[in-house]
């Protein structure tokens, strides 16, 4: 029987960057989803194979994961990470796009539910994104596990100052919490090597992304000033709201009128949106949804426009959460893949409303970062 101190030891611990590879990932599934479907749609839906035999992109899809698999256990270094998360993002992409068939005994790739359930599964991944990036506690020997997972930059001799910088912190950080003795031992031994005159250490070098990044900032403080800020959160906010007010403006007037809703059934039944009253009610649901998310939009663009800047930001990102978590599912399932830019647009005004926001609260912010660059 495993005792207590064993079981300890077992704990999961979770790896050093785990939130970059898994945004990786999940950037490389979105593409991967929307890039099949543009590219299927372009084509005109060809098919790999000839006679009875048929190779889905499902298969090429599971390849990729299995690719992903293998070299993450065959192979240590540390850019193997990066890999894998690029081909499981495909791999995952690929397989998921044909859900339609695994959930029908006609094998319907086109059936309206598959949307939903692919947005689904995206969000479900997106939300633990979210979970992995919140900061967890200090644990000694997690700290350790990180910290000889960083200590492989020396074998490529590619140790940066600020990464040795991090790595002391870190065995530093062991050192005055560890209660045991094994661990101590071996952050003081670390922290004595990383200390040594003779290590080889390489001039500090910006990634790419790190490039891109700081390039971004002095566009964004050039040219778009608090005014501009808010001019296209205004513009953004009022636009999405008022289209989807507008549906739901014009689906109380069917209603009003002898026939309309009729109309709005038949019309919908002819496009192969809905089947029965059933999905009528699906979709007249769906639009009240879609209208009251709208009126929030709305209220929240007045808000910043008159100056009550705080409650107009935290409408707009109560708003457009409950869309992109919420009413998107029944969009999805009625507009399919067509309402994908509609979404990225949505995600493309909540960074903006959380940025916003986050000047805002920073007044420093400008200040810093002129400073900083």
């Amino acid at each position: 029987m495993m005792d207590s101190g064993s079981s300890q030891l077992r704990k999961p611990v979770r790896r050093r960057a785990a939130q970059q590879y898994l945004l990786i990932t999940l950037l490389s599934f979105a593409t991967s989803v929307a890039g099949t479907r543009l590219f299927l749609e372009l084509t005109g839906y060809p098919q790999l194979g000839g006679g009875e035999l048929h190779i889905a992109h499902v298969l090429w899809g599971g390849l990729l994961l299995f690719s992903s698999s293998l070299v993450m256990m065959i192979l240590a270094n540390s850019w193997v990470y990066i890999l894998g998360a690029v081909l499981a993002g495909m791999g995952v992409g690929l397989f998921i796009d044909e859900v339609g068939k695994f959930i029908t005994q006609t094998n319907d790739y086109f059936y309206p539910a598959a949307a939903p359930i692919i947005y689904a599964f995206f969000l479900l991944t997106v939300l633990i994104y979210l979970q992995i990036r919140r900061p967890v506690k200090h644990d000694p020997r997690a700290e350790l596990y990180r910290t000889l997972s960083g200590m492989t930059e020396l074998l490529d001799r590619h140790l940066e100052p600020s990464e040795r910088q991090s790595l002391e912190k870190s065995l530093k950080l062991v050192l005055e919490t560890a209660d045991d003795e094994t661990q101590a031992s071996l952050a003081k031994h670390l922290l004595e090597y990383l200390r040594s005159e003779s290590l080889d250490l390489v001039p500090d070098q910006k990634s790419r992304l790190e490039t891109i990044y700081h390039a971004f900032i002095r566009w964004e403080l050039r040219w778009l000033t608090p005014f501009r800020y808010r001019a296209i959160l205004v513009g953004g906010l009022a636009a999405i709201g008022a289209n989807t007010f507008l549906n739901l403006t014009r689906l109380l007037i069917a209603a009003g009128t002898p026939g309309g809703l009729d109309a709005i059934f038949h019309r919908l039944l002819i496009a192969g949106q809905v089947s029965s009253t059933t999905g009528m009610l699906g979709f007249v649901t769906r639009v009240a949804l879609e209208g009251s998310v709208g009126a929030i939009l709305i209220l929240s663009a007045l808000c910043i426009l008159v100056g009550w800047e705080r409650w107009g930001l935290r409408l707009g990102v109560i708003g457009l959460l409950l869309s992109l978590a919420g009413v998107n599912l029944l969009v999805f399932y009625f507009e399919q893949f067509s309402t994908m830019l509609t979404a990225f647009v949505q995600l493309l005004l909540l960074l903006a409303l959380l940025r916003h926001r986050y000047r805002l609260s920073n007044p420093d912010f400008a200040i810093g970062r002129k400073s900083r660059s």
